[in-house]
């Protein structure tokens, strides 16, 4: 499997398992201009420049469901530190990587291109997934790199760890503003959330020879509720807006946020959840670091009623489901892509009437 990211002057074709429809190849012909939100304020207390910063994320999240945050309170060099552990990683040997592989019906572990749950349109990246609990134990994230990988790699776990302690108190301030941009109470979101948990991904998009005819990851809104995402300067990160992809600019000091499907049914359809995907490059690798937000699994995915009423005018969206249901089914029975949500609730009605 490794052999397929080697390249060489002599290698001038993919393999057909990588290689994407043309509908899906589509070039992105401009950058979108997203809003950058300064959380400065917000972490200082300051209401009316909270007010402004949830007036930029409802703008964002009524339309396409991203945007950026700046001054966001985790710390420059422990995202450096993230960033140069999981490069280490992944110029491991493969016989190393492959001690943690990810197994059939497993989340955690090392993977090539999700090649041992699909077949066809794979996308040209490894990836190192692992679980964080926001209320679990403080060395879980150690563990896991110790158990998967064995001994020897202890500093890459501590490090993960802490940034995940780092995310996280970012991640329940935007469910914060999040509750402010809707009207509702500001600590709705933050407390759903409390208990929660993430699922951690870091992403290495190798070089490629043929880069017109593949993805990083294809089209897709993220089934979970909030993406957090810190990517390296390379670029390749793509949102679908005004029937057409536009790219984003890298920015080192921010971090990308996108909304999911578990958060666009928790607001009835009225934020978006954030279409998107990753293009590859011939000549330079790509690195990314992401943080799904996910309530606890048996917590129920209902929004608030102030979002909607048994008026014709707001009426419900989507039938009441955990988030253990959604997982499952993302997990066992659908791949994850533009229209997952509107498929799930079409299954899940179907089983439960």
């Amino acid at each position: 499997m490794d052999d397929f990211f080697k390249t060489s002057a002599e290698k001038t074709s993919i393999p057909k398992e990588y290689i994407w429809p043309e509908e899906d190849l589509v070039l992105a012909g401009e950058e979108l201009e997203e809003p950058v939100v300064d959380l400065q304020g917000f972490f200082r207390g300051d209401w009316e420049a909270t007010q402004h910063a949830a007036m930029l994320v409802r703008a964002s999240c009524l339309k396409h469901g991203f945007f950026q945050v700046i001054n966001h309170g985790v710390d420059s060099h422990l995202i450096n530190m993230a960033h140069y552990q999981a490069k280490t990683f992944f110029k491991l040997p493969i016989s190393e990587k492959q001690k943690g592989q990810q197994q059939l019906g497993s989340k955690w572990g090392f993977s090539v291109a999700h090649a041992h749950r699909f077949s066809t349109k794979l996308p040209w990246k490894e990836m190192l997934t692992f679980g964080f609990h926001h209320e679990g134990s403080n060395a879980a994230v150690v563990d896991f790199f110790q158990s998967f990988f064995g001994e020897g790699i202890e500093e890459t776990g501590l490090v993960f760890q802490r940034y995940c302690e780092g995310v996280k108190k970012l991640s329940l301030a935007i469910m914060e503003i999040l509750g402010i941009s809707l009207g509702i109470d500001k600590s709705y979101f933050r407390e759903f959330f409390q208990d929660g948990n993430a699922i951690v991904r870091a992403n290495f998009y190798p070089t490629c020879p043929e880069p017109g005819l593949t993805l990083g990851i294809g089209p897709h809104s993220d089934p979970t509720s909030v993406t957090i995402l810190h990517q390296d300067q390379v670029g390749g990160l793509e949102v679908f807006v005004d029937n057409k992809w536009k790219s984003i600019r890298p920015r080192h000091d921010a971090f990308v946020i996108n909304l999911g499907d578990t958060f666009m049914a928790l607001t009835n359809g009225m934020y978006k959840s954030c279409l998107h995907r990753a293009t590859v490059k011939k000549h330079q690798e790509r690195m990314s670091l992401t943080y799904f937000l996910c309530p606890r699994e048996d917590k129920m995915i209902k929004p608030p009623q102030d979002l909607f009423s048994s008026r014709e005018e707001k009426p419900r969206k989507y039938p009441d489901f955990t988030w253990f249901d959604f997982l499952r089914y993302t997990s066992e029975h659908y791949r994850a892509d533009e229209a997952t949500l509107q498929n799930f609730t079409k299954w899940f009605i179907s089983f439960n009437p």
